[in-house]
Protein backbone atom coordinates (compact mmCIF):
# COMPACT_ATOMS: atom_id res chain seq x y z
CA UNK A 1 0.00 0.00 0.00
CA UNK A 2 1.38 3.12 -1.19
CA UNK A 3 1.28 6.25 0.08
CA UNK A 4 -1.56 8.85 -1.07
CA UNK A 5 -1.27 12.69 -1.07
CA UNK A 6 -5.05 13.16 -1.11
CA UNK A 7 -4.74 12.22 2.62
CA UNK A 8 -3.06 15.31 3.47
CA UNK A 9 -5.15 18.71 4.28
CA UNK A 10 -4.45 21.14 2.19
CA UNK A 11 -5.91 24.67 2.89
CA UNK A 12 -8.64 26.31 0.73
CA UNK A 13 -5.95 27.74 -1.59
CA UNK A 14 -4.47 23.83 -1.98
CA UNK A 15 -1.64 24.37 -0.19
CA UNK A 16 0.05 23.25 2.95
CA UNK A 17 3.05 24.33 5.08
CA UNK A 18 6.66 22.93 4.04
CA UNK A 19 9.13 23.32 6.90
CA UNK A 20 12.76 22.21 5.65
CA UNK A 21 15.16 20.73 8.16
CA UNK A 22 18.64 19.47 8.09
CA UNK A 23 18.56 15.68 8.44
CA UNK A 24 21.76 15.15 10.14
CA UNK A 25 21.63 18.64 12.76
CA UNK A 26 18.09 18.79 13.17
CA UNK A 27 18.35 22.51 12.10
CA UNK A 28 15.47 24.31 11.05
CA UNK A 29 16.14 25.92 7.56
CA UNK A 30 13.44 27.24 6.01
CA UNK A 31 9.02 27.57 5.66
CA UNK A 32 7.65 27.48 2.30
CA UNK A 33 4.80 25.89 0.62
CA UNK A 34 3.62 23.10 -1.33
CA UNK A 35 0.76 22.04 -3.11
CA UNK A 36 -0.39 18.00 -3.86
CA UNK A 37 1.58 18.00 -7.03
CA UNK A 38 4.75 19.77 -5.09
CA UNK A 39 4.91 16.73 -2.66
CA UNK A 40 4.04 14.18 -5.79
CA UNK A 41 7.09 16.07 -7.64
CA UNK A 42 9.01 16.28 -4.21
CA UNK A 43 9.03 12.29 -3.41
CA UNK A 44 9.41 11.41 -7.81
CA UNK A 45 12.50 13.35 -7.98
CA UNK A 46 14.26 13.59 -4.59
CA UNK A 47 14.53 17.00 -5.10
CA UNK A 48 12.41 19.28 -3.01
CA UNK A 49 9.66 21.07 -4.95
CA UNK A 50 7.34 24.03 -3.84
CA UNK A 51 4.75 26.12 -5.05
CA UNK A 52 5.61 29.97 -5.58
CA UNK A 53 2.56 31.54 -3.79
CA UNK A 54 3.88 34.85 -5.55
CA UNK A 55 4.70 33.33 -8.81
CA UNK A 56 1.73 30.67 -9.14
CA UNK A 57 4.26 28.52 -10.12
CA UNK A 58 6.57 24.99 -9.19
CA UNK A 59 10.35 26.07 -7.95
CA UNK A 60 12.78 23.08 -7.80
CA UNK A 61 14.65 24.17 -4.64
CA UNK A 62 18.51 25.06 -6.23
CA UNK A 63 17.47 25.18 -9.41
CA UNK A 64 18.66 28.52 -9.95
CA UNK A 65 20.88 29.23 -6.88
CA UNK A 66 22.64 25.26 -7.10
CA UNK A 67 21.90 25.15 -3.50
CA UNK A 68 19.64 21.93 -3.90
CA UNK A 69 17.58 20.43 -1.60
CA UNK A 70 18.44 16.35 -1.49
CA UNK A 71 14.92 14.82 -0.38
CA UNK A 72 15.79 12.44 3.22
CA UNK A 73 12.57 11.88 4.20
CA UNK A 74 9.26 13.37 3.77
CA UNK A 75 6.94 13.10 7.19
CA UNK A 76 3.90 14.84 7.78
CA UNK A 77 2.45 16.15 11.51
CA UNK A 78 -0.54 14.32 13.63
CA UNK A 79 -3.54 16.64 11.85
CA UNK A 80 -2.02 15.80 8.01
CA UNK A 81 -1.58 20.02 7.62
CA UNK A 82 1.84 20.23 7.56
CA UNK A 83 4.65 18.77 6.10
CA UNK A 84 8.38 18.73 7.40
CA UNK A 85 11.17 18.05 4.36
CA UNK A 86 14.33 16.61 5.89
CA UNK A 87 16.99 17.64 3.23
CA UNK A 88 20.67 17.53 2.86
CA UNK A 89 20.78 21.23 2.08
CA UNK A 90 23.66 22.31 -0.50
CA UNK A 91 24.81 25.60 0.16
CA UNK A 92 22.55 28.18 2.42
CA UNK A 93 18.95 27.45 2.59
CA UNK A 94 18.09 31.25 2.37
CA UNK A 95 17.73 33.69 -0.72
CA UNK A 96 19.88 36.27 1.71
CA UNK A 97 22.39 33.61 1.30
CA UNK A 98 21.93 32.49 5.28
CA UNK A 99 22.31 28.61 6.22
CA UNK A 100 18.54 29.60 7.62
CA UNK A 101 15.67 31.72 6.86
CA UNK A 102 15.49 31.87 10.51
CA UNK A 103 18.74 34.31 11.08
CA UNK A 104 17.19 37.14 13.73
CA UNK A 105 16.39 36.49 16.68
CA UNK A 106 14.35 39.04 19.96
CA UNK A 107 17.05 38.58 22.69
CA UNK A 108 16.52 40.50 26.23
CA UNK A 109 14.19 42.85 24.09
CA UNK A 110 16.21 43.42 20.93
CA UNK A 111 16.64 42.45 16.95
CA UNK A 112 19.30 40.58 16.94
CA UNK A 113 21.26 39.15 13.68
CA UNK A 114 22.53 35.64 14.24
CA UNK A 115 24.47 34.25 11.20
CA UNK A 116 25.79 36.25 8.33
CA UNK A 117 25.45 35.16 4.97
CA UNK A 118 27.74 33.23 3.66
CA UNK A 119 30.68 33.93 1.50
CA UNK A 120 29.55 33.92 -2.35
Amino acid sequence: MGFDVTSLKFDDRGLLPAIAQDADSGEVLMLAWMNAEAVERTLASGRVTYWSRSRQSFWVKGESSGHVQELVELRFDCDRDCVLVQVRQHGPACHTLRRSCFYTAVQAGDEVELMAPEPG
